[in-house]
């Protein structure tokens, strides 16, 4: 009997659910809308008889964990709390309500996280015990890995780097605060700077003919890759930016590698060059060339169930 866990990663938009074995081979998978049930009882029952569905059209294995990564998750709780993107208001508690249909362990964790641990089981951290996952996309997470542990903190929400200041008094952020990371080193960070070049600077720029509302990274960096002046200014201050975020987390738990996840990751050398030779001059001399930077071995089509199942075979260790 082959054993698999199912990995579970609840977004904003979509549910995505798979099995997976050990070696991080995904045996089946499939998706639902997340808002398509509002109430969490209903949403639960969806998910475990998909789950179900799924296991029967596989015969031989035998599911013997489940994992979930979604925003706002309370690993030592078991809960998704105060969610602002999920329909479910106040403190859910998924886990339970999972393993009271499912007999057989639950453990939740945020995305972030769940990340973190992918990289760790199935991805480019496999023999790393201190590293950082940031994961750049419309927001900023992360997950930090020491000692071969998760950090949780003693809330269960420690390691949010994309809710730490690098501008006093900056540019205002969804979690109500100013000059978050978040606000300056994630895609949609990067579409701000820009908006604020292209009224500051006179250079021509293919980006002057997109309306502002309909702006996105990936055309950005498109644009840097064909030389445009603003675009490449935008880069180069948003890896400044990113680079500031690292040197900072660097000095608190000397990580030897910091994995970059997500939309704005994909831009490549053009964006991973200038961080590194910014943290190089950032960080304190006993730190110099001591962190490698590097996108991350997983791919991101199905990051979100590899995460939450590496959590579920970690928990079975």
């Amino acid at each position: 009997m082959k054993e698999v866990v199912a990995g579970i990663d609840i977004g904003g938009t979509n549910t995505v659910y798979g099995l997976v074995e050990k070696t991080g081979n995904i045996v089946a998978e499939g998706r639902f809308k997340t808002p398509d049930y509002p109430e969490i009882d209903d949403f639960v029952t969806v998910l475990v008889s998909s789950i179900k569905s799924l296991m029967e059209t596989k015969p031989g294995i035998k599911l013997v964990g489940i994992g979930i990564g979604a925003p706002n998750a309370n690993y030592h709780r078991g809960t998704i709390e105060l969610a602002p993107n999920l329909a479910w208001k106040g403190i859910v508690p998924m886990a339970e309500y999972v393993r009271k249909k499912i007999d057989v362990p639950v453990a939740i964790t945020n995305d972030a996280k769940a990340a973190a641990i992918g990289e760790m089981l199935f991805g480019g951290a496999k023999k790393m015990k201190n590293f950082i996952i940031l994961t750049l996309g419309t927001g900023l997470g992360s997950g930090i890995v020491v000692n071969g542990e998760v950090l949780y903190g003693h809330t269960g929400f420690a390691g949010e780097l994309g809710h730490t200041t690098v501008v006093p008094g900056g540019r205002d952020c969804g979690c109500g605060r100013q000059g978050c990371f978040e606000t300056y080193g994630s895609a949609s960070g990067l579409v701000r700077t820009v908006l604020n070049l292209l009224s500051e600077m006179r250079e021509e720029s293919t980006l002057r003919d997109i309306p502002s509302s309909q702006l996105t990274s990936r055309q950005i960096v498109e644009a840097a890759a064909k030389n445009d002046p603003i675009a490449l200014e935008a880069l180069d201050y948003t890896a400044e930016m990113i680079a500031f975020g690292i040197a900072n987390a660097v000095g608190f738990s000397s990580p030897e590698a910091i994995f970059l996840f997500g939309g704005l990751a994909k831009a490549g050398e053009v964006l991973f060059a200038p961080i590194r030779e910014y943290v190089n001059q950032m960080v304190m001399p006993i730190f110099k060339g001591t962190v490698k930077i590097m996108p991350s071995a997983i791919s991101e089509n199905n990051a979100g169930v590899l995460g939450a199942a590496a959590l579920a075979w970690n928990e079975l260790k």
